[in-house]
């Protein structure tokens, strides 16, 4: 049975680094079920939470619409999308998403200086329309195909 859909199924990653990995994983956690939320239900229009180690070992997986949360210090993968990605919000040089969304491969990392500063970024992304702009790219084409 198929359980994930690389053209909707987003993989959010949280990192096991760090001394931090319990804060970064509740906000995993509620992004996760945010994006479930506006799934509404669609059975590939959700989330999955994996691991950074999972995930690298994992190469299907790097197909999908990928969010990591937690900086490099704390997630691997985060480590490689930061040197790479725009920032498209930022806040006093603490708090940062970066993100790829017009591409092939869509891709965020939301992290900051400290575990506070990775809170806001997350809260940015999903209030200040970046979650939005991310899932209307994954989601539109799909539901175009439907029609």
């Amino acid at each position: 049975m198929k359980l994930l859909d690389q053209s909707e199924t987003v993989v959010v990653v949280v990192g096991t680094g760090g001394r931090r990995p319990e804060r970064d994983r509740a906000l995993t956690d509620s992004l996760r079920l945010e994006i479930d939320r506006r799934g509404q239900g669609l059975t590939y229009r959700r989330a999955v939470v994996i691991d950074d180690s999972a995930f690298l070992e994992r190469q299907e997986l790097h197909r999908h619409p990928t969010i990591t949360i937690g900086g490099p210090g704390v997630n691997q993968v985060a480590g490689y999308y930061v040197a790479d990605l725009p920032t498209v919000w930022e806040d006093a040089n603490r708090s940062f998403v970066q993100a790829e969304l017009d591409g092939g491969l869509k891709r965020v990392a939301l992290w900051g200086s400290d575990a506070r500063a990775t809170a806001a970024a997350v809260d940015a992304f999903v209030t200040d329309g970046h979650l939005e702009a991310l899932l209307e790219r994954i989601w539109r084409l799909r539901s175009d195909l439907v029609m």
